[in-house]
């Protein structure tokens, strides 16, 4: 087994869930469990959040795995798995990120397919096959490790209130879910960063004080939206 495999694991957690998914998560629990115990404890947590008890995921529960994983990172996401545009949201920067990401992609012979390079997934498939480990390490601290960390704030309490009040606004109903799934993805997140601190000397993080505010832009969107659907002259001067 490849020394860095947990890395390719921990990928397919963050991979739109397929019927085998508890499968994954189990494997990658067994994987984490000796060398990465916080880690493992973490996706322990996750897979008893799933709506199952076993390897084997009825229909009915895919089908909420996959609606809670849309709302956590797809349609009207809690955030996004992007961690350039995390990072950097429309700057150039992100762009400059692409790049790079996309040529160590297809020195290791990684097809990103219909994502973009900085696609979670994509990375963690990196971070197992990168041979150069100073880049890898320099990558994890600069970006994989704080846009992870903006990832996983985005999943507290408070910003999940100021988010269900914005939706709120804007479309009049809040979606249901189960409080104890709602926010589940927040546990793989953490297990990546338990991983990385474990095989990397990252300087700890701290949040900026401007930092990239993902709900804003969300906002932003939001009222976009709202302004294109007026009929023409409705909210003109008077």
């Amino acid at each position: 087994m490849h020394p860095r495999s947990h890395y390719e694991h921990l990928a397919k957690l963050f991979d739109y869930p397929r019927h085998d998914y508890a499968r994954w998560v189990q494997a990658c629990y067994n994987l984490l469990e000796d060398q990465y115990p916080l880690a493992a404890a973490g996706i322990e947590k996750f897979a008893q959040a799933l709506p199952t008890d076993s390897e084997e995921i009825s229909p009915e529960s895919l089908d909420e795995i996959q609606e809670i994983f849309t709302r956590s990172f797809d349609v009207q996401a809690i955030t996004t798995l992007g961690v350039g545009y995390v990072m950097f949201g429309d700057d150039y920067k992100r762009g400059e990120v692409l790049v790079n990401l996309s040529r160590e992609h297809d020195a290791v012979g990684i097809d990103y397919g219909d994502e973009l390079p900085d696609h979670l997934p994509n990375v963690l498939r990196l971070m197992a096959r990168w041979e150069d480990r100073e880049l890898a390490a320099e990558f994890a601290q600069e970006i994989l490790y704080p846009a992870l960390e903006r990832m996983v704030a985005e999943f507290e309490p408070e910003r999940s209130e100021e988010r269900d009040s914005l939706y709120e606004k804007h479309y009049r109903t809040l979606i249901a879910s189960s409080a104890r799934r709602r926010m589940m993805f927040r546990e793989p997140l953490r297990a990546v960063i338990a991983v990385l601190k474990s095989d990397f000397t990252l300087t700890e993080w701290k949040p900026p004080e401007h930092a990239n505010d993902f709900l804003r832009a969300i906002g932003r969107e939001l009222e976009i939206e709202a302004s294109d659907s007026l009929p023409t002259g409705t909210g003109g001067a008077r």
